[in-house]
């Protein structure tokens, strides 16, 4: 399988990706056990198809650690020289509190060593309290790591549109906010994209296929109890569901998108990821990769065969023109964690 040439974004002068990331989320312990060695042997499948490109967490389990492994096997097979063709995105989630370099330090190192990388492809910040300011040291020690070669590029995670300004404000250059975007959840549109467009920043969005809830095994069926929600991510999107407008409204959007999606003879899910790969400022969508258990690759691949048309797009959004504004549930991107 051969992805096309529109499935690569330049990220950065020298950073390319692919459009739809790998996420790691799921290895963390919230969405069952994951085999190692199963899991590291789907890596191989996830990039030999053409998805390059891994989003993970400093605190999720043992996904550096799979990366790490991962890289090793691929330098064995392949030859240390490809190693370039990968692409794994961390981040760091400090508790609030006084930042010092020697912490920073110590938290990028953990990162290069359990990787098995000289220098981190992009860190991503996530800072839960916008009361305490010490984000701004964070990020300033973490720009210094960055000059002196350990961080090839700075990002953030969760970070709404004011403190973004604030940081670009202080000099510190970003380039990607971390968020949640989906057609249940448009927060970004809001005022996030149009800052982002106007810095050169760029988005990578999670949460686009709602942890599984956008897709057709959902269609028609009555809102699902507890226990089928087996998932810390289909927890979390069946609650913004709720917020969103209700699980009617939701089979409203369903049987709206199954139509264009057999029109385009792909999935429900490909065209959410498609719409979202479509709005201004979007470079990715992080898809979950659940490793040895479930897997999506021919799926997500159908993402880049396909365009939506503007009857596909009249008809999407006049559902949800019917949805809550999350802005006034929630506020702003990230705001749900704060």
């Amino acid at each position: 399988m051969a992805l096309p040439a529109s499935s690569r974004f330049q990220f950065a002068p020298d950073l390319n990706i692919c459009r739809v990331l790998n996420g790691m989320w799921q290895v963390s312990g919230a969405h069952g056990r994951i085999d190692p060695a199963r899991a590291v042997a789907e890596m191989f499948a996830y990039h030999d198809a053409g998805f390059t490109t891994w989003d993970l967490a400093d605190h999720y389990g043992p996904a550096e650690d799979f990366v790490g492994e991962f890289r090793r096997e691929f330098a064995a097979r392949q030859g240390a020289e490809r190693l370039s063709e990968l692409q794994a995105f961390t981040k760091w989630v400090p508790r609030p509190g006084r930042i010092t370099r020697r912490m920073v330090e110590d938290a990028i190192g953990r990162s290069l060593s359990r990787m098995g990388v000289e220098r981190l492809d992009l860190l991503q910040f996530h800072w839960w309290d916008y009361g305490d300011a010490s984000y701004l040291d964070a990020l300033k020690h973490l720009a210094d790591l960055q000059h002196e070669g350990k961080i090839r590029h700075l990002a953030l995670t969760n970070f709404d549109t004011e403190r973004l300004r604030i940081i670009t404000e202080h000099g510190i250059r970003i380039v990607s906010n971390q968020v949640q975007y989906s057609l249940v959840d448009r927060r970004p549109e809001a005022a996030m994209t149009a800052f982002c467009r106007d810095h050169g920043i760029t988005l990578l969005t999670y949460g686009t296929v709602l942890g599984g809830l956008l897709s057709e095994k959902f269609l028609g069926r009555p809102k699902p109890h507890h226990g089928e929600l087996n998932t810390a991510s289909l927890q979390k999107y069946s609650n913004m569901i709720d917020v969103w407008g209700g699980w009617a409204l939701f089979q409203d959007l369903l049987g709206v998108l199954k139509p264009i999606a057999d029109k385009h003879q792909v999935s429900i899910a490909n065209v959410g990821v498609r719409y979202i790969l479509d709005r201004p400022a979007v470079a990715g969508v992080i898809v979950g990769a659940r490793l040895g258990v479930a897997q999506h690759i021919a799926d997500n691949a159908r993402v880049f065969g396909f365009v939506l048309d503007a009857d596909d797009r009249t008809a999407i959004d006049t559902v949800l023109a019917k949805s809550r504004d999350l802005i006034k549930a929630i506020g702003d991107c990230g705001d749900e964690y704060r």
